[in-house]
């Protein structure tokens, strides 16, 4: 029966005894030499600890009884320094401890961090981003946590209770017995408080969770807050998210610490069973006060180190909550996994043809349908259509940020689902309607798109993208930061970087994604001219917003409910007088211009 409980016990890999011996064979094994130098460093304090209190009954002894000063001299001088071997060795172990604690951190960082690149974007679609740092600030601490409780728990606290306990089974056997009788009741009411403290700790990160996700959409929509006078409104969400944590986290507390009374009354219970017991053995049978002296002592030294064991499993499995909250993202399998063991894309000429391809966002809801079509190399390609009618999504799928569910995409007679991701994305330049820069300077986002960059080249790819002239023009020049998400840059000259960065990377496949859709009339002139640059002699691919911008284009291809319904150039659609020609007062405003 007891072999079939401890096998009930491993049987959940969500379950404490589990994740504890993960942590010790994925963690812990690796830093083993740490661990046992700190391990012998945690034996010499836990030693002086119980040699102290045996100490005080030689103290006493000598004093009272022997009255030989010249002994407590030398009593105090071992005194002195059995306490700074003590101070050398806490120091010692617990730096140690803080050293492997520290590697494990940054290697949950960055191994959570790895996880997520690895992810493909539906998988972050219905989650938001504050999740994932919540995890990742939460769980990568937690598995240091338990590692350094149970090595802290059998290191410290018990090899402290043991020498303790010798010291006082030398000085009374029986009062030591006795001393025991506090242990049953303790273990069984802590045991009682687990289960509840999981699950509040488990709401207490829901509700951090939620802090995280309303203080990042408030700040990140900042504009739109303020333009609309939705202040009140964030703060009584955030108000919500913080009354959840302060509840949750006063439970916790309040769970935690009911085992203080219990403790502290079950601990006055024994002292004076030991105080009375001592001081009938010394005033009735003569024994000898050290040995009184030296047995409190030693009790009352073992108390704490017994209250922290008392205590292990309750922390334990508070800790073990952020253990699972991260395993439960390193532990499934990545939807978008490294796969350069694949073939490498081939260019010759940079010929790109969609053949019968289908895709569904969610599951009987298509978005592409059939889609067929062919854009040249060297040629310019564009996509037009009302929104929502796939257009965006054909770039993503080229991309192959998305897998299609039927039909295939064939760059110069590759398949690219057959091809590594890596090199597929390495011949295509992206620029797209929301640009993306990242926190540094200018001159760090252009050479985003080529990290070896010599100054020469970030300076040519920028002035192809008439963006040299607004750089310089700032008092640092390509040394200027680009604030959170670029907002220290308009939105043409935050375009014409991302221009500059697609340049840069010199990519033979060139998507465009309504690259011009939000921008005013001189900013978008600019941003035109700077797309001529970028796409001349490569195999371009535009979605467009405003038709005056790709009435030059070598094919235009009319999309609709994700299906190619016309395809021509310019002049040939409005001929026809099909679903092109109906964009009239579009056609009017693009040949005016």
């Amino acid at each position: 029966m007891l072999k079939a409980y401890v096998q009930s016990l491993f049987a959940d890999p969500h379950g404490a005894p589990m994740l504890i011996r993960r942590l010790l064979t994925e963690y812990g094994l690796g830093q083993w030499r740490r661990y046992a130098v700190a391990f012998a460093f945690m034996a010499v304090s836990a030693g002086s600890t119980a040699l102290s209190a045996y100490l005080m009954g030689q103290v006493v002894n000598t004093a009272y009884i022997n009255r030989n000063f010249p002994g407590i001299l030398a009593l105090g001088l071992a005194t002195v320094i059995l306490f700074a071997v003590k101070g050398l060795a806490t120091y010692s172990h617990s730096m140690i401890l803080a050293r492997i604690a520290n590697r494990i951190v940054a290697a949950n960082q960055q191994r959570m961090f790895d996880k997520l690149l690895n992810e493909s974007l539906g998988y972050f679609a219905d989650r938001h981003s504050a999740e994932f740092i919540a995890r990742m600030a939460t769980g990568a601490s937690s598995a240091s946590v338990v590692l350094n409780l149970l090595v802290t728990a059998i290191g410290r606290d018990l090899l402290s209770l043991i020498g303790l306990a010798v010291v006082m089974i030398i000085q009374d056997p029986v009062m030591s017995l006795a001393s025991l009788v506090v242990v049953p009741p303790a273990m069984l009411f802590i045991r009682k408080l687990v289960r509840r403290i999981k699950a509040m700790t488990r709401h207490q990160f829901t509700g951090n969770t939620q802090i995280l996700e309303t203080m990042q959409e408030a700040l990140q929509g900042i504009r739109l807050v303020k333009a609309f006078a939705l202040e009140e409104e964030m703060r009584r969400r955030l108000a919500a998210s913080v009354a959840v944590v302060e509840r949750e986290s006063n439970n916790i507390a309040r769970l935690a610490n009911r085992s203080s009374p219990l403790m502290e009354t079950l601990g006055g219970i024994a002292v004076a069973l030991a105080v009375v017991y001592g001081g009938y053995r010394t005033i009735e049978l003569n024994a000898t006060p050290g040995a009184f002296f030296s047995f409190i002592a030693a009790f009352l030294l073992a108390y704490e180190p017994a209250k922290r064991l008392a205590r292990l499993n309750l922390e334990l499995n508070a800790g073990l909550v952020g253990v699972r909250i991260l395993f439960e993202i390193t532990d499934t399998a990545p939807t978008e996994p490294i796969d350069d063991d694949k073939p490498p894309l081939v260019l010759t000429a940079g010929r790109v043809e969609f053949e019968n391809v289908s895709f569904a966002y969610r599951r009987d809801e298509p978005v592409i349908r059939g889609m067929s079509l062919v854009a040249e190399s060297g040629r310019v390609t564009a996509l037009v259509g009302p929104s929502g009618s796939g257009k965006s999504t054909a770039l993503s799928l080229l991309l192959r940020l998305y897998d299609v569910d039927a039909g295939r995409i064939v760059i110069d007679g590759q398949d690219i689902a057959k091809l590594s991701r890596r090199s597929l994305r390495r011949q295509i330049g992206y620029v797209g309607q929301h640009v993306q820069l990242f926190r540094g300077t200018i001159r760090d986002n252009i050479a985003l798109g080529k990290l070896d960059a010599s100054e020469a080249e970030i300076v040519a790819a920028a002035t192809a993208a008439y963006a040299h002239e607004f750089i310089v023009s700032f008092p640092r020049g390509y040394e200027t930061p680009v604030g959170e998400h670029g907002m220290q840059l308009s939105g043409g000259e935050r375009q014409r970087i991302a221009i500059a960065r697609a340049l840069i990377k010199n990519a033979p496949i060139i998507l465009l994604d309504e690259a011009t859709a939000s921008l005013d009339r001189e900013s978008e002139r600019q941003v035109q001219a700077a797309l001529g640059h970028l796409c001349r002699g490569r195999t371009t691919l535009v979605v467009a917003h405003h038709l005056y911008t790709i009435m030059h284009a070598d094919l235009i291809l009319v999309v609709e409910a994700g299906a190619i319904i016309e395809a021509g150039r310019h002049d040939e659609l409005v001929r026809k007088g099909g679903r092109y020609a109906a964009f009239e007062p579009l056609i009017a405003v693009a040949s005016a211009r």
